[in-house]
């Protein structure tokens, strides 16, 4: 099979995500991908060995979870179009036991990163680093933390195709509850642009780059989703109960939780150094 690949197939695989109720952030993701073989493929021919080539381009410069996701959009755009033969495998990797201490954010880092956002007068900052971390929500959701949803101390969250209902702890409900009387905010959502918007993505992961060099935070660690990875870390290492955190974070898949409860390599050194199996005399 030879067939120029043309935007007006990617926009019909964009309104076919759409009707399948993709989330925004899956919509967004796909097609950011899409884009990225469509720029490389040049108007080239698409055939097997084009796609394998480009796999290998992308195994030369991205990370190996970077290129299996990109290769997932890729292979759903084949299926949709019926292209089976081109579709790609991806990469077998071996199950990661840690990961690495320069991307995973401690404690201490957020509660600079929120001293820094403070001092910044960055208040709604401030206060939706907050409102993840305590919580455990994904960004997608902070729309449903709402006037109401602080009153009654919980959010009914409708993302993914899902329902499901997300406690709000009584200290965050408290400093929210201040946030929404400094704004003068009624009712819906608390965390707004200036055009009356929910904030997005973008918004909050541009504000908190700027809080890194100041909090003395590696940018590599400050993104939004490393909140609601460290709140599934601190969870897990209290209670030690994934089915749970599954639940609260919305996982239909426990081995994705997993993912959220890997400990970095310090604290992984430091389990195996309590083993005590090393004889130093011999």
């Amino acid at each position: 099979m030879k067939k120029h690949l043309t935007k007006n197939m990617l926009t019909e695989f964009r309104q076919h995500l759409i009707d399948d109720e993709k989330s925004s952030a899956t919509l967004e993701k796909y097609m950011r991908d899409l884009k990225t073989f469509y720029l490389w493929l040049n108007n080239r021919k698409l055939e097997k060995s084009i796609v394998i080539a480009y796999k290998e381009y992308l195994i030369n410069n991205y990370q190996t979870t970077s290129v299996n996701s990109m290769l997932s959009s890729l292979n759903s755009f084949f299926v949709f179009n019926g292209w089976y033969a081109l579709k790609v495998k991806t990469i077998k990797t071996q199950k990661q036991l840690f990961i690495p201490s320069e991307k995973e954010l401690t404690k201490n880092e957020y509660e600079r990163l929120l001293r820094t956002a403070y001092n910044k007068k960055n208040k709604r900052l401030y206060y939706i680093m907050q409102t993840i971390c305590a919580s455990g929500i994904r960004i997608s959701e902070l729309q449903f933390i709402t006037v109401e949803a602080v009153k009654s101390k919980k959010a009914e969250v409708r993302c993914k195709g899902k329902n499901r209902t997300i406690i709000l702890p009584d200290s965050l409900c408290k400093i929210l509850n201040n946030y929404i009387k400094e704004r003068h905010i009624k009712n819906g959502c608390i965390f707004i642009t200036k055009n009356g918007t929910p904030i997005n993505r973008s918004n909050i992961w541009t504000d908190m780059k700027k809080l890194c060099d100041e909090a003395q935070v590696s940018h590599s660690k400050v993104f939004p989703h490393n909140l609601r990875h460290l709140f599934a870390r601190t969870f897990y290492s209290q209670q030690k109960d994934i089915v749970r955190l599954a639940d609260i974070l919305g996982h239909s898949n426990m081995n994705t939780t997993r993912i959220y409860t890997i400990e970095s390599g310090d604290i992984h050194r430091q389990i195996l150094q309590k083993l005590d199996l090393v004889c130093p005399y011999i």
